[in-house]
């Protein structure tokens, strides 16, 4: 390795570090500023809390074991309703992009299906599924399946056709042409659509456990919607979420 290309990763890892450090300092100022504001009365600690009732309350949850209750509930839930919509997304791209009458006999429907609030669906869901586990499920099912098939079957439709052409044209099939150039091409688009249903995933469960569930970060978002404190508490754990969840995919794009 030589000495310049030695000195360009040692600046890039430098200014990687200056930018984690800053983003630091930003978030340290906006909470000391939140408990400054609380303690001097700027702000009602009651109804915008504090960072150091947080701790405290954060601290308590951990010790009686309830928080990670509830965040293994809607964590399993939201795994479960990703993955589903995921691949039965994914499949039915596939099989839209092989069959273009069925695609375009469906393509309406997708555009309608797409612009309904599935949220507001919900309460029909249940009546439909019971009040149990499966109406979270199926919520959060709703939420993104859509969303995956309309974005990935796009992806497959913006390959390049001169690609497929040459396939077709070494006398290779259809499936040779999803395998080969329409599957490797549109990688990048399906990475997208896995970030985009990990947040949709996890709407649909809150709803879901909105309406029905008895235990989760939903339920404990309407049980602590008396007591602000658990809700913002929530609200950071919902941000760690999807960061983390974010930051996995990367690294899953980053080794395919």
């Amino acid at each position: 390795m030589s000495k310049e290309h030695k000195l360009y990763i040692h600046m890039l890892k430098k200014n990687k570090t200056r930018i984690k450090a800053v983003q630091t300092l930003i978030l340290i100022f906006f909470f000391a500023i939140w408990e400054t504001a609380a303690i001097l009365k700027w702000i009602d600690p009651f109804i915008f809390s504090q960072p150091s009732r947080m701790l405290n309350a954060f601290i308590s949850m951990t010790k009686d074991g309830s928080l990670f209750k509830h965040i293994g509930i809607t964590l399993g839930e939201t795994i479960l309703g990703f993955v589903i919509s995921t691949v039965a997304g994914s499949l039915i791209s596939i099989i839209l992009w092989w069959n273009v009458f069925l695609r375009k006999v469906l393509n309406p429907y997708l555009v309608v299906l797409n612009s309904l609030p599935k949220t507001a669906l919900a309460p029909i869901i249940i009546v439909w599924v019971g009040n149990n586990i499966n109406s979270v499920i199926v919520t959060a099912l709703m939420t993104s399946i859509i969303v995956t098939i309309i974005s990935v079957l796009t992806g497959f439709l913006e390959v390049d056709s001169d690609k497929a052409k040459l396939i077709k044209t070494l006398g290779g099939s259809k499936k040779d042409i999803l395998t080969k150039v329409i599957l490797p091409a549109s990688i990048p688009t399906i990475i997208s659509a896995l970030k985009i249903n990990v947040g949709l995933s996890f709407v649909g469960v809150m709803v879901g456990e909105f309406l029905v569930a008895q235990t989760g970060l939903g339920y404990l978002i309407v049980y602590g919607s008396q007591i602000f404190i658990y809700v913002y508490i929530l609200i950071f754990f919902f941000i760690f979420f999807w960061q983390w969840s974010n930051y996995l995919i990367i690294e899953i794009q980053l080794h395919l």
